[in-house]
């Protein structure tokens, strides 16, 4: 049975390297001035997409990622790794989205996408830590999801089987496709970059990336049609404005304030501080022989 598996990622800013810079005055995220990498469980998700791939042959597994235009470096590290092609969903109206507008748009480039048998995605993403645009395209395409999964175990007839981690344990869940299913980062970590993959797809560019070419690497992009990804704006997947971006997003940042941790000034014992240590070593030894 071969499968039109949808991979949803995002490049996210690399919180080991958040600066003053990172925000900007209205409260959003100044992704411009951070580096970005493939946020961690969506790679999680990708790898359970390449399984069902191995395991169906003429299967495909797609990246849809929403974002700046920079955000087809990570579809070209997703198919790096096996997948086949990617959408960069992108456009200025798009930016400032929380999750109700960011799950809206993603669900709007779904359904242009039109024939999927399955949408995986990873759990939450580290810049917002919600777990809540998954489970809201899936609500907004009227689909079932699966949540917390570690593992799919099984596809055929029609019906996914997988590993979920819930609270205390695992449950096996069997859900009617198509569906949607977030990926813990417990599961199974994404197989390396291949290296003829690296070398097949290495100049695969969006349209935006592509005027940054060479005319003779444009011309190389031109001749294989699988170097060329392609980029959806708000407009192309019929996205109502007033849904989309700040103006679709009722969650609003009221302000933002730096916490700087300092260390305390060191100081030396006193007398009274040593008589309270001792009370305190002697409540304890009678405590115990008690």
């Amino acid at each position: 049975m071969s499968l039109n598996i949808i991979v949803l990622a995002k490049q996210v800013p690399d919180t080991r390297n958040v600066g003053k810079d990172a925000m900007k005055a209205d409260g959003t995220i100044n992704r411009a001035a951070l580096p970005a990498i493939f946020n961690p469980e969506d790679l999680n998700a990708l790898e359970q997409a390449l399984r069902l791939k191995d395991a169906n042959p003429g299967s495909t597994v797609t990246l849809l990622t929403m974002g700046l235009p920079r955000a087809a470096e990570i579809i070209r590290e997703a198919m790096y790794r096996g997948a086949d092609t990617g959408i960069v969903l992108t456009d200025r109206a798009l930016g400032g989205a929380d999750t109700l507008a960011t799950s809206y748009s993603l669900a709007q480039a779904v359904k242009k996408f039109g024939n999927y048998d399955i949408i995986l995605g990873g759990r939450q993403a580290i810049d917002g830590d919600t777990a809540q645009v998954g489970p809201q395209i899936a609500e907004k395409l009227g689909i079932p999801q699966v949540t917390y999964a570690e593992e799919i175990l099984d596809l055929k007839d029609g019906k996914v089987t997988v590993k979920r981690r819930i609270e205390g344990g695992v449950e096996t869940v069997v859900a009617p496709l198509p569906c949607v299913v977030t990926v813990n980062g417990s599961a199974a970590e994404c197989r390396p970059r291949n290296a003829k993959r690296v070398q097949k797809f290495k100049y695969a560019v969006s349209p935006s990336e592509k005027g940054n070419l060479a005319p003779e690497l444009q011309a190389l992009v031109d001749a294989r049609p699988y170097l060329s990804l392609q980029e959806w704006s708000a407009a192309y997947v019929d996205a109502d404005p007033a849904q989309i971006g700040l103006a679709g997003s009722p969650t609003k940042v009221k302000a933002i304030e730096n916490v700087v941790f300092t260390a305390k000034e060191s100081r030396t014992l006193t007398d009274d501080d040593t008589q309270i240590e001792d009370l305190i070593k002697e409540l304890i030894v009678n405590h115990t022989i008690g």
